[in-house]
């Protein structure tokens, strides 16, 4: 079955950094963009970076642009979300999706910035 599977988050201190990493198994991997999504406590969830299935391009929310940096190793089918500069307003559980029509949320891995 398909399976989306976050990992790497955990607590930093503010302006600190964290690589999320979603592996991925189940399907052709290296047809599919895959974007990584977040959600706050009482927020909705959130669009944050997209990459291409090749990888060739990328897409970030103005939140995060010049901060993340998503990237894939197709040959690994894992997908990745380089943070830096990380602020407290990116505390959130962060997810890893595929539009395959097989595709259920996960998890996610919780990111908290904080003191």
């Amino acid at each position: 079955q398909v399976q989306l599977v976050e990992s790497g988050g955990g607590l930093v201190q503010p302006g600190g950094s964290l690589r999320l990493s979603c592996a991925a198994s189940g399907f052709a991997f290296s047809s599919y963009a895959v974007s990584w999504y977040r959600q706050a406590p009482g927020k909705e969830r959130e669009l944050v970076a997209v990459i291409t299935n090749t990888g060739g391009s990328t897409n970030y929310a103005s939140s995060v642009k010049g901060r993340f940096t998503i990237s894939r190793d197709n040959a690994k089918n894992t997908v990745y979300l380089q943070m830096n500069s990380l602020k407290p307003e990116d505390t959130a559980v962060y997810y890893c999706y595929a539009p395959n029509r097989q595709f259920r949320w996960g998890q996610g891995t919780q990111v908290t910035v904080s003191l």
